[in-house]
């Protein structure tokens, strides 16, 4: 009996030391990088059928509250509110207006719109998340 219950405590112990160790969200891994997109969630096209020349991006501009960067071939920005791990996008600035290739610029904006809140991966790759689903995925390309 006292073996089951410390065998217990030790799984148990080992579980919630595993939860603790996943990456926490924090504002300041969003700031000063380009995040490349290499997942989207939606869509009956494939991934390199929606983005076939460019991968759409993310810049977070922590001073103006503002992200920006490409959509797969045309600039946009949308203003940003973050607080903890919730971050949503709203207010869409001035975009470039170039006809695109595999509607995945679309598909990108729509998904933006979403997005309720963000994670970290075990692989460092942030997930915007909506409905409690992660929809879209980015990996790290540049500080």
């Amino acid at each position: 009996m006292k073996k089951s219950i410390l065998f217990l405590l030790l799984l148990t112990g080992i579980i919630f030391s595993a939860c603790s160790t996943s990456k926490q969200a924090s504002s300041n891994d969003l700031f000063n990088t380009t995040w490349e997109l290499d997942y989207i969630t939606g869509s009956r096209i494939a991934f390199d059928g929606l983005y076939p020349n460019e991968k759409p991006n993310l810049i977070f501009d922590e001073e103006t509250n503002r992200v920006h960067g490409t959509n797969s071939c045309n600039g946009y920005s949308y203003k940003y509110t973050f607080d903890k791990d919730k971050l949503t996008f709203s207010e869409p600035g001035p975009a470039t207006l170039r006809y695109c290739e595999g509607n995945g610029d679309k598909a990108f904006l729509q998904m933006m719109e979403k997005v309720e809140s963000f994670s970290f991966d075990e692989n460092k790759k942030l997930n915007l998340i909506a409905n409690g689903i992660p929809v879209m995925r980015f990996k790290k390309v540049s500080n």
